[in-house]
């Protein structure tokens, strides 16, 4: 692999220069890339030398386009039946943000600085700082795509972002807001009292989210036929999407066994018995999947502000007074409830569980996801008392 200086005349008789770099690829093939300066030729050689001897090297004349390589990842995603809102948010990404700014570049031709580029024409075009973030997710995952399919040597998304990765660790350390009771957890008052103003069909959906900790979407998915009532337990097997979509748990680690307090057993058998015990332990008036919204603005909100769990919306009424909203919008912040609960000690109303027991009961991946969304939560480890004893036992 060699680099030439070629120099030539143009027509208008000025001297022209380029950079030329001669090499052969993996196939054997013989390949030439031009350049305008020596420093850029060099760079190219180094990188394609390495690449080549990888057999992960793609010439400009095999690369696709952003575009082609697009519909593939669209075509790959459909074939290996991805989600509904999974599908259309691919769709949306490559649509409004990918295609308009680089569907024409070829893919051997992004490297960090094109990529971070296209992340600032993002900015400057007006995309939220969240939506740019999803964007290049979606930017990532079509070119690990394209290089499974040998369309580019590198994901080069996925090298910007190892190299970002230790400063933006430390920024959203500085940035995440810790899980505090009262705040983005409900109190363990609140929930008394939420729980004592629970009535109607809504009583029994909201006890298995305060004391289980489904997912929303496990919520609206499950059936009687995975609430064991006799082993007082319940199993996630399986969950609704936005559309009501049937599918999987979120993950592997989704589908689990909780186990069912008294409170939620015994309303769950009276709940059944009311309701006739159709399919879905849950379902609408008309026996299929309920809308999350409902659950929320009949049930939830409601919940609350008859519990007087409640924030001030900076309106008044009629009559001058304070028109009062829910304190927590989502659904979620139950979840958060849940894994707080299983987290506290008895002493203060909780069950003291260790995290790797949290992780499973909240059906998390991973132990790290468990301890990076309620690290804060676990009582702290060996304090100087603690440390005193240990001390005193071993050298006594």
């Amino acid at each position: 692999m060699s680099v030439r200086k070629r120099t030539w005349t143009s027509p208008s008789g000025d001297e022209k220069t380029a950079w030329i770099v001669d090499y052969r690829d993996a196939a054997g093939a013989r390949r030439q890339k031009t350049f305008a300066r020596k420093k850029e030729a060099d760079a190219y050689r180094a990188t394609a030398t390495v690449e080549v001897r990888e057999g992960v090297h793609v010439a400009d004349s095999q690369s696709a386009t952003v575009a082609k390589a697009g519909d593939l990842w669209i075509a790959s995603a459909v074939n290996n039946e991805l989600e509904r809102a999974t599908l259309l948010q691919y769709r949306q990404h490559l649509k409004l943000h990918i295609l308009p700014f680089i569907g024409g570049s070829r893919l051997s031709e992004l490297n960090i600085p094109t990529v971070r580029a296209f992340e600032e024409r993002l900015r400057e075009e007006g995309r939220s700082p969240s939506m740019i973030r999803k964007v290049l997710v979606s930017l990532g995952s079509l070119l690990s795509d394209a290089q499974e399919r040998g369309l580019c040597a590198r994901n080069v998304v996925r090298d910007m972002r190892g190299k970002r990765k230790g400063k933006e660790a430390r920024l959203l350390k500085r940035q995440k807001v810790k899980k505090q009771a009262g705040i983005n957890i409900p109190a363990n008052a609140e929930i008394k009292a939420i729980v004592a103003a629970l009535e109607g069909r809504w009583r029994p959906l909201l006890l298995v989210a305060i004391f289980t900790g489904l997912r929303a979407s496990e919520l609206r998915g499950l059936r009687w036929a995975d609430v064991d009532l006799d082993e007082r337990k319940l199993h996630v097997r399986q969950r609704a999407d936005r559309y009501n979509t049937i599918g999987s748990p979120k993950s592997e680690a989704g589908a689990r066994a909780v186990p069912l307090p008294p409170i939620v057993l015994n309303t769950l058998k009276e709940w059944k018995l009311r309701s006739g015990g159709g399919e879905l332990a849950f379902p609408n008036g008309k026996g299929n999947v309920e809308s999350l919204s409902n659950i929320i603005k009949r049930g939830f909100h409601p919940a609350q502000i008859k519990a007087g769990v409640t924030r001030e919306t900076g309106e008044l009424d009629k009559e001058g007074k304070p028109i009062l909203a829910a304190k927590y919008t989502g659904l979620h912040s139950l979840r958060h409830f849940f894994a707080s609960w299983l987290i506290n000690p008895p002493d203060r109303g909780g069950l003291g569980l260790p995290p790797k027991v949290v992780q499973e009961r909240m059906g998390h991946s991973t132990i790290a996801m468990t301890m990076d969304t309620y690290g804060s939560l676990f009582p702290p480890g060996d304090d100087a008392g603690k440390l005193a004893d240990a001390e005193r036992a071993l050298l006594s």
